[in-house]
């Protein structure tokens, strides 16, 4: 599974300082949730401008491209495609130009109603250059700026449009735009650095800067920087939001503070409750590293079994790595993880991973301990059953790819290969996280979506309403 993109806006207070290379810093420690295109847009005063390029955030800058994007304000983007395809016409910070001007927008997330929307822009006259929802995005903000001279009104206008999960960052001149859909399914947050402000998908880009973390940003709520200074407007209020449990189990690096939690110390608690709700006797806890990691410390602290690495992840195979022949692709596992034989050798090992998908990785791995001389292969899993796509923003297999949606747990647990298998329960994960279930999107682990998608199941359809309220907004 891969999560969508990571997005950045800095606006600093100085307006001779230039914000692009520590941009750039805060894309490096967003990495993990994008790796096919980087970008960053400036806007020096006068004009926005723009590099892009596919590939990893060190491939696409160098010194002299960072410092080509000269001005005090600015926004970046990490990319993972799951609306549009992996292409240049769909990196991001996508810019549009119109008569007044020019801005540039970054979107993590995915539209549900992209294609209607674009239908209904391409029919009143809209040229579209790219396949990607983040321009439907901006072809709706610009008509509204025409329509209405104000970028608060204008989000305002988007917001009512829009449907689906979206944490969107906007240059337009000296400001940063900021909103968090109103279910708040992607992670938004703001801090203060030295001399301005930084607004990112996660926490850790503001570490990175030796910034503070102010709070997360609100579902449904806005966030306009200018000269280093930030304000917040809520615009749309939800009965409860529908924060997604994949970034608590898997996307977002565990030194991550997301809605008032650190993930890390979520991640130790399905670990933890994985032990009492799935005990084994067993010599060594392991993890499938790196995302098996944190929930093998939890089970070990809370069972008492030696914790003890017996994979080796080699870190350096690169994200454009593609095996020349069919008949080598058991080859590729190896070359990405390696065994630990002697810390396998005659031993009941519990190995811990983050989910299981198709089931075809899971049962190369467990081929490969065993074949490194273990006597026994317990798995555990620290999310339930992946029953169903998602349609908000993660890169899924399909329905009819998932195993868990076609299997029982013996079954799945035959296909891998392992002695025993245990998936933590909901009511396990939900106690982890902390926060209420109605609080969260759990729709590809129980078929019920938070919101309306055709031939799927929408939890508190009727109930669940978006009421959008009317602060009094600046004129910018």
């Amino acid at each position: 599974m891969q999560d969508k993109c990571g997005v950045v806006g800095i606006s600093s207070g100085d307006p001779s300082r230039d914000v692009a290379k520590s941009i750039y810093y805060a894309l490096y420690a967003l990495q993990h949730r994008g790796q096919e295109s980087a970008g960053i847009s400036v806007y020096d005063g006068k004009v926005v401008w723009t590099h892009k390029a596919m590939g990893l955030v060190a491939e696409v800058f160098n010194n002299a491209r960072i410092e080509a994007l000269g001005g005090a304000t600015g926004i970046g983007h990490v990319r993972y495609s799951t609306a549009g395809e992996s292409a240049l016409k769909n990196s991001q910070p996508i810019l549009v130009k119109y008569r007044e001007g020019s801005v540039a927008i970054a979107h993590n997330g995915n539209l549900v109603n992209a294609g209607k929307l674009k239908e209904e822009l391409e029919a009143e006259g809209e040229v579209f250059h790219s396949t990607s929802d983040t321009e439907v995005i901006a072809r709706l903000f610009v008509r509204a700026m025409l329509e209405r001279e104000d970028p608060a009104e204008a989000v305002r206008t988007v917001m009512r449009k829009a449907v689906g999960s979206y944490s969107v960052v906007i240059l337009s001149g000296n400001l940063i735009i900021a909103v968090r859909d109103p279910l708040g399914i992607k992670p938004l947050c703001v801090g203060k650095t030295e001399d301005g402000v930084i607004i990112a998908s996660e926490s850790v880009a503001i570490d990175t800067l030796n910034g503070k973390l102010v709070r997360d940003v609100r579902p449904g709520e806005m966030v306009i920087a200018k000269d280093g200074e930030v304000r917040f407007y809520q615009l749309s209020h939800q009965q409860s939001p529908a924060h997604c449990v994949f970034e608590y189990i898997y996307f977002a690096r565990p030194d991550s503070i997301m809605d008032g939690r650190l993930v890390y110390d979520v991640r130790v608690k399905i670990g933890a409750a994985l032990a009492e709700e799935h005990p084994c006797d067993a010599d060594t806890v392991t993890p499938v590293p790196d995302s098996g990691i944190t929930f093998a410390i939890g089970y070990h602290q809370r069972s008492d079994i030696k914790y003890r690495e017996c994979l080796m992840k080699n870190r350096y195979i690169g994200r454009t790595f593609i095996m020349p022949g069919q008949e080598l692709r058991e080859i590729s596992v190896r070359l990405k993880m390696n065994t630990i034989r002697p810390n396998i050798e005659g031993k009941k090992i519990i190995m811990i991973d983050d989910s299981i998908v198709r089931g075809t990785t899971s049962r190369r791995i467990v081929d490969m301990v065993k074949s490194a001389g273990a006597d026994e292969v317990h798995v555990r899993i620290g999310s339930p059953p992946i029953l169903a796509p998602c349609y908000m923003g993660i890169d899924m297999a399909s329905r009819d790819e998932l195993i868990a949606a076609h299997k029982t747990v013996a079954g799945v647990e035959a296909v891998i290969g392992a002695d025993s298998l245990g998936y933590i329960s909901h009511e396990g994960l939900v106690e982890a996280i902390g926060l209420p279930r109605e609080s969260l999107c759990m729709g590809c682990l129980t078929e019920v979506y938070p919101i309306e998608i055709p031939g799927e199941v929408c939890r508190l359809a009727q109930t669940r309403i978006t009421e959008f309220i009317k602060p009094k907004l600046p004129m910018i």
